[in-house]
C-alpha cells in the first residue's frame, strides 16, 4: 500500500523471503528509505497493513535490518508524516536528533519523516507502526520535535492506555468496516495526540518552561473548543486566556507558525474528517465549512483545495465512493 493513499483500503498481509523484495515493499508501504543488513541470506520479513483514511497501521515481523531516512530521501519530496513505533517483540535502537531510543516489548517512540532518523533492528523483532500526517494532529512539528526519539514506556502514565489499544487495534484491522475505520483512525491520532501532550510536559524542564507548556495547550484546547465561532480571532483567544495579543503571537511564533494559520489548519482537518464521515453524507459541502467557522463557501473550497490538492466535493466522492465499494464486496 503506497504511503500517500488517502482512501480505506482492505487489510493485507504480504510476506518476503529475499531482502531485495523487502527493501523496495519497506519504501512503497512507509516513505522512501535505505534499507541494509549484516546478513540477507535466507532473509525472511512480513508486513500485515491497512489504511483508514490518512492513517496508516501496519504490523511488522522480520530478521534483524536497519532503515535509514537521509536527507536526500527526503529532499526528494512526501508528504510529511509522524511514525509512532510500539515494539511487540525483540529491541529496537532508534535515532534522531542527536537522540537514542531503546524501544523493548511495550516501549513505544515518535519520529518524524522530514529529519533523518535511523532504526536498527539487532534481532528478529515484531512491532506495530502507526503512520500519518503531520497536519492531522494540534501539535506543530517543532513542538514534536522535543520528544521524537524518546522511549515512552508502556506501562506509564497515557502510555498504559494506548500501548494496548494499539495493539488491539492492529489485532483486528480485518474486522473494520470501511466507515467505522476511518472514525477509529481519527479517535486513534487524538488518543496518541493527547499521550504526546503528556510527554511533552513531562520532558519540559523548569517551572517557567512547564508554564509555558500549560499555557500553549490550553490555549490549543480553547482554539478547537471555538473553531466553530467565526469571530475566533487573536485578540479573542488572548482575551480568553488572560494573555496580551503580543505575547499570545510570541508563543505561537515560538511553535513555528502563527496564530491564524494554526486556526485555518484546526478548521480545515476537522471539515476534511466530516467529509470523510459516512454520517455526514448528506449534509452539503459550505454546512460542513460553515459547522467549522467558514463563513465563505468558495473561500473554504480555495483552502481545502490548495491545501489538500483537490476540491472539497471531489475529496468525498472520493473517500465516501471508495469506502462503499468496499463495502459491498466484503
Amino acid at each position: 500500500m503506497a504511503s500517500n493513499a488517502h482512501v480505506d483500503g482492505m487489510a493485507q498481509t504480504i510476506s518476503v523471503t529475499d531482502f531485495a523484495s523487502w527493501r523496495a515493499l519497506v519504501s512503497q508501504s512507509f516513505v522512501p528509505l535505505n534499507v541494509t543488513a549484516r546478513s540477507t541470506t535466507h532473509f525472511q520479513a512480513r508486513l500485515r497493513s491497512r489504511s483508514l483514511g490518512d492513517v496508516f497501521v501496519s504490523e511488522v515481523g522480520a530478521n534483524p535490518h536497519t532503515v535509514e531516512r537521509t536527507p536526500d530521501l527526503i529532499a526528494a519530496g512526501n508528504e510529511p508524516f509522524f511514525k509512532l513505533s510500539l515494539q511487540l517483540a525483540g529491541t529496537a535502537l532508534l535515532m534522531q536528533d542527536d537522540r537514542e531510543a531503546v524501544l523493548t516489548p511495550g516501549d513505544m517512540a515518535i519520529y518524524d519523516t522530514e529529519r533523518p532518523y535511523t532504526l536498527t533492528f539487532d534481532d528478529d523483532f515484531r512491532s506495530l507502526v502507526l503512520m500519518f500526517p503531520q497536519s492531522v494532529i494540534d501539535l506543530p512539528p517543532d513542538a514534536v520535535a522535543q520528544i521524537t526519539a524518546n522511549r515512552i514506556a508502556g506501562d506509564e502514565g497515557i502510555a498504559r492506555v494506548v500501548a494496548p489499544f494499539l495493539a488491539h487495534l492492529t489485532d483486528n484491522m480485518e474486522r473494520l468496516t470501511s466507515h467505522s475505520g476511518l472514525r477509529l483512525a481519527h479517535n486513534t491520532v487524538d488518543l496518541v495526540t493527547t499521550m504526546l501532550h503528556s510527554e511533552l510536559d513531562t520532558h519540559v524542564g523548569g517551572h517557567n518552561t512547564s508554564h509555558r507548556a500549560a499555557l500553549v495547550h490550553d490555549i490549543r484546547a480553547y482554539i478547537d473548543d471555538n473553531l466553530a465561532n467565526p469571530s475566533l480571532s487573536p485578540a479573542s483567544i488572548a482575551r480568553a486566556n488572560f494573555i496580551s495579543t503580543r505575547h499570545l503571537h510570541g508563543v505561537f511564533k515560538d511553535q513555528g507558525v502563527t496564530v491564524s494559520a494554526w486556526i485555518r489548519s484546526r478548521r480545515l482537518e476537522h471539515c476534511r474528517r466530516d467529509l470523510a464521515d459516512a454520517i455526514f453524507a448528506d449534509r452539503p459541502v459550505s454546512a460542513i465549512a460553515a459547522r467549522w467557522g467558514f463563513t465563505d463557501a468558495s473561500h473554504f473550497s480555495r483552502l481545502f483545495r490548495s491545501t489538500f490538492g483537490e476540491p472539497p466535493t471531489d475529496f468525498r466522492e472520493r473517500v465516501l465512493g471508495a469506502g462503499t465499494a468496499l463495502v459491498t464486496k466484503s
